[in-house]
């Protein structure tokens, strides 16, 4: 897989549908989040994934950490894959793929300042059971990990593509001005942005910010292939 695109924190199916007809691959949903401060109700982000699968991928963004309820939470909204920003244990991922063996997981590794012999472990002790890696910024301001708008070190990220036996999305803070830029420095199977797409004063995603990340991103991973790349 490479070259793949996903936009993040889908509201309605009007979004969902700007998003898919500027050509992004993966739309993702934003659900059971520690604040509960989702941008839609679950009801209504089931009906978006039914409605624009299976040609494109709806992908639930939750904080959840145990198998079970990860797994139910999936059957529930009708997902073929998860990715995982909470704390969760190389057992729970064990017993997820256990559960459900079709199903797409992505695990969140959360760049700080000086933590790559911590995601390194996290790498090496959880790989067996993820399919994808997505490493994400944290705001030291606020705690939060992920759809906070800044840069982390892209060396870092860059590091963990070329140790990590999975592939790797990049996310955080990535915008149509940098997306290319950053595809070079990290080389990343795919790349996630959020809130680098949307209008400030309406906090929807710009249909010329999502199209111009969509061509960037295009033209980059185009430049960046390995040989005999599929997306």
């Amino acid at each position: 897989m490479h070259g793949l695109i996903q936009v993040a924190g889908i509201i309605d199916q009007a979004e969902a549908n700007l998003i898919i007809e500027e050509g992004a691959d993966w739309l993702g949903f934003a659900l059971r989040l520690p604040a509960k401060n989702e941008d839609l109700s679950e009801a209504d982000a089931a009906a978006i994934i039914k409605a624009i699968q299976p040609e494109h991928k709806g992908v639930i963004i939750t904080y959840l950490t145990d198998a079970d309820e990860i797994a139910a939470f999936c059957a529930e909204m009708g997902v073929g894959a998860i990715q995982l920003h909470g704390d969760v244990t190389p057992a729970e991922l064990r017993r997820l793929r256990a559960l459900t063996p079709d199903l797409y997981v992505l695990k969140s590794l959360v760049v700080k300042a000086d933590n790559i012999d911590e995601l390194s472990t996290i790498v090496a002790d959880s790989a067996e059971w993820v399919d994808m890696f997505i490493t994400d910024s944290f705001n030291p301001a606020t705690g939060a990990k992920g759809a906070t708008g800044l840069v982390h070190d892209w060396g870092i990220s860059a590091e963990l593509v070329r140790i990590s036996p999975r592939p790797l999305m990049l996310a955080g803070g990535l915008n149509p001005e940098n997306v290319a830029e950053a595809i070079e420095q990290v080389r990343p199977a795919a790349v996630d942005a959020h809130t680098g797409l949307e209008d400030p004063v309406t906090r929807r995603k710009d249909r010329v910010k999502v199209r111009t990340f969509v061509a960037e991103a295009r033209a980059a991973f185009a430049r960046t292939a390995p040989e005999g790349a599929r997306r």
